[in-house]
């Protein structure tokens, strides 16, 4: 055998042609290197790989899937000629010829490329007589996709693929691993594999030890394809723990991440309205842009159920479509106990977006139920309203313009639809001048909205306003902000006496009215040191004037839900919306302290308002704004990293210091353990406007995190409303709601948990009770 002298790796050979040219380039290289080269004859040994198994192969296998490319490696070239013939650049320590043999070799850090495919391996050997290749030693495969195969030994075929493989490992670039005892490449292109497993979970904990994967599919045969990146599995069984489960038919994954057609894992739930549910979906994947699911639902106490989702992303934008269908019974009578019928009963859910030019885009969502309780008895959404709605938008630098139309469908059981009001259409233009005017800068809109009722008062309107706005800092370092505004309306309205609430009904026919208002708005910011940290003292006030409007000859569909709050407390106009206007004029005055230090950020905003006229008949007593001294309201919000966040909104009787408002959000805890808890009480003795019924209610909720992987976690909602704050309601004062218990193991692999939730307030044929649930979920599998 002739040897070649060791060289260094950028001493590199490049080979044009397919597989062959290749073989000709390591066949030619013992002629290119005898000069100067020593004699001798000898053998090449064979690697040894472990024994054959007819068990699936462990996953724990150690290798380096991040191994970047070394700088002496042969650069990326083309991928094939000028003649279409495969390209192949090659790098080695040593390049041998066996003449007896026929058998040229390459030892040490042996380097293969062909556009995005690579192999590395210890060596790498061709035999003239029979034109195998042979990579042996730590040999890694990587393909056009970035997907890593790594095995003791490797045959390549003429197109630079993989041909026999043992003790083999694919790591899938999209996260997963398949490994298996024997495998061969086909002359198709795909590597069919024997006694394979295969797992996405991690086999090391964060902490370098090994780690038994959670989760693992052993299959008889495994089928890689890597022109469509897919892997199927025939006799795949899916194993637990360790424990095998359940088969699996026809189960296939993609390599690049994608979903692949075929059935869910089943979902089990027991509940008191339909007794023990099973509900299992097929998945079908038309293209890598649509794809439909199709479920079925079995009951032990109700009819089975149907469902399907269509999702479609097209090249303006994407939408989906999820419908229900089932046939049931269903209470007809809201309190009845005996009064079912049994018809046709189903949901159906499609939103979407397009976006047709940069500044042009239509955005839709329909909601649409057969009957009150579907939603709520079947577990699919516990809103007590739909809404339906459709918009056309322009935006671009200085303009919006928005065409829309909203309808609502209320899932009340005491409540009619035919007072449910329909808004269409919705206008709304805004436009905002290049040029400043007297140094400001002036905002022009036009608005129309039409609400129409089947049975209530139909409201038309429509106004044109024009708002300035300059702004400026002083040499002080105050932040001066005078506003200047001027809006003209036209209402119509009629059927106006069937409007409850007489404040909100407006004066039947034609009304037109006029809004100015003048404002100065003056801040001034302080900056020191303080507890090691930095804070913010800004002292605000605040100056509003508007004449004289006629509020209560308009209609109020938009602004009727009013209440001083921190954050209206400086608004120009405090009501919600469009078709109340604060007049008269008065003075908000106020400040905003923060201070923040390492880790630590509160923040505080306390303020109060004095009305110049004491006349403020649109504004309900309890408000906190029908007096000429307003209530003070505050917020104050404290944070300290990511392990406590406290929010905390309050509203003081002015007179008394009575709590009229008290808002409380609280988290505190990690990601893993924490408790959140949620309070609000709302003590406003408002008895005269439907909107504005006082309440109280609790949240809570809470996570606790066991040994690595496991946690238990509750959550409850609690209505501690009493009948002296709501004639309405039956409460003593302490009424759940709902609540809720669970258990939950988590890692990176797997998702699994038993959940008990238990409903106290039964909806028609949605019975209240309890309802169990069983679920799991196998991550960077596709399905769950």
């Amino acid at each position: 055998m002739r040897q070649h002298p060791r060289t260094s790796r950028p001493a590199l050979l490049h080979a044009l042609g397919t597989g062959a040219g290749l073989l000709a380039l390591m066949a030619a290289a013992p002629l290119a290197a005898q000069d100067g080269a020593a004699t001798g004859t000898g053998t090449i040994e064979e690697p040894q790989g472990e024994a054959p198994s007819d068990l699936p192969p462990p996953l724990g296998r150690e290798v380096d899937l991040l191994d970047p490319a070394s700088e002496l490696d042969p650069p990326p070239g083309p991928e094939f000629n000028e003649a279409g013939e495969r390209q192949i650049a090659f790098a080695s320590d040593i390049l041998s010829y066996d003449a007896d043999a026929e058998i040229v070799t390459a030892e040490g850090n042996v380097v293969l490329r062909s556009g995005e495919r690579s192999v590395r391996a210890d060596s790498v050997s061709w035999s003239r007589r029979t034109g195998v290749i042979v990579a042996s030693g730590n040999v890694r495969f990587v393909d056009d996709n970035g997907n890593q195969l790594f095995a003791d030994q490797v045959e390549l075929t003429d197109e630079f693929e993989a041909g026999a493989l043992e003790n083999l490992l694919l790591a899938l670039r999209q996260g997963g691993r398949l490994a298996a005892n024997r495998g061969i490449g086909e002359t198709d292109g795909t590597i069919s594999l024997e006694q394979a497993a295969y797992s996405a979970c991690a086999v090391v904990s964060p902490d370098g030890c090994p780690k038994e994967p959670s989760w693992r599919i052993t299959a008889e045969r495994v089928i890689y394809d890597p022109a469509d990146s897919q892997v199927r599995f025939r006799g795949a069984y899916l194993e637990l723990f360790g424990a095998r489960l359940l088969p699996l038919p026809g189960l296939a994954i993609r390599t690049d991440g994608g979903a692949v057609s075929g059935f869910l894992v089943p979902d089990l739930r027991i509940s008191e309205s339909n007794g023990v549910e099973v509900s299992g979906s097929y998945y079908i994947r038309f293209d890598d842009n649509k794809d439909l699911t199709v479920s079925g639902y079995v009951f032990t106490e109700a009819p089975p159920m149907v469902s399907a989702q269509w999702r479609h992303l097209t090249d303006k934008g994407a939408y989906q479509i999820t419908g229900y269908a089932t046939h049931s019974r269903r209470l007809t009578a809201a309190g009845s106990n005996e009064s079912f019928d049994s018809e046709a009963r189903g949901y159906v859910f499609a939103n979407g977006t397009f976006q047709f030019t940069p500044e042009w885009s239509l955005t839709s969502s329909i909601r649409l139920a057969s009957d009150r309780t579907f939603l709520r008895r079947y577990d699919i959404s516990r809103d007590d309203r739909l809404r339906s709605m459709v918009e056309l938008e322009r935006i671009d630098r200085n303009s919006y313009f928005s065409l829309a139309g909203w309808a609502t469908q209320t899932l009340r059981l005491n409540q009619d639809q035919g007072q449910v009001p329909i808004a269409l259409p919705v206008l709304d233009y805004r436009l905002k001048l290049d040029d400043p005017v007297l140094g400001g800068n002036v905002l022009l809109q036009a608005n129309t909205l039409a609400i129409t009722r089947d049975i209530g008062q139909d409201t038309q309107r429509a106004f044109a306003k024009a708002q300035w706005d300059l702004r400026r800092v002083t040499g002080m370092g105050q932040v001066v902000t005078v506003t200047g505004m001027l809006r003209g309306d036209v209402y119509h309205s009629d059927q106006n006496d069937l409007t409850q609430t007489v404040s909100y009904r407006g004066d039947t026919g034609w009304q037109a009215r006029g809004v100015a208002l003048g404002a100065i708005d003056v801040q001034w910011p302080f900056v020191g040191e303080l507890f090691g940290g930095t804070q913010v003292f800004t002292p605000r006030v605040q100056l509003v004037a508007t004449p004289p409007i006629r509020n209560l000859a308009i209609p109020n569909e938009d602004a009727r839900a009013i209440d001083l709050e921190d954050s209206n407390l400086f608004a120009l106009n405090r009501f919600p919306g469009y078709d109340r206007v604060e007049d008269g004029a008065r003075v908000t005055y106020g400040f905003d302290w923060e201070l923040r230090r390492p880790g630590w950020e509160i923040k505080t905003t306390l303020g109060q308002s004095y009305r110049l006229d004491a006349d403020r008949e649109i504004f309900p007593d309890g408000t906190g704004l029908s007096e000429r001294v307003s209530d003070i309201v505050g917020r104050t919000e404290l944070r300290f990293r990511d392990f406590v966040k406290f929010t905390h909104r309050f509203r003081l009787d002015k007179d008394n210091l009575a709590v009229r408002r008290n808002e409380l959000d609280a988290t505190v805890g990690s990601s893993k353990t924490y408790m959140e808890v949620g309070y609000l009480r709302l003590n406003r003795d408002i008895t005269t406007v439907e909107d504005l019924q006082d309440r109280e209610e609790l949240r809570a909720a809470a996570r606790v995190s066991i040994a690595n992987y496991w946690s238990v976690f509750g959550s409850g909602v609690f209505n501690l409303t009493n009948r002296d704050e709501d004639p309405t309601l039956s409460s003593d004062g302490f009424q759940p709601i709902r609540t809720r218990l669970g258990v939950a193991y988590q890692d990176d692999c797997l998702e699994m948990g038993l959940t008990w939730r238990r409903d106290y307030v039964s909806a028609g044929d949605a019975e209240r009770g309890d309802t169990f649930q069983l679920y799991f979920s196998l991550k960077n599998l596709g399905f769950r």
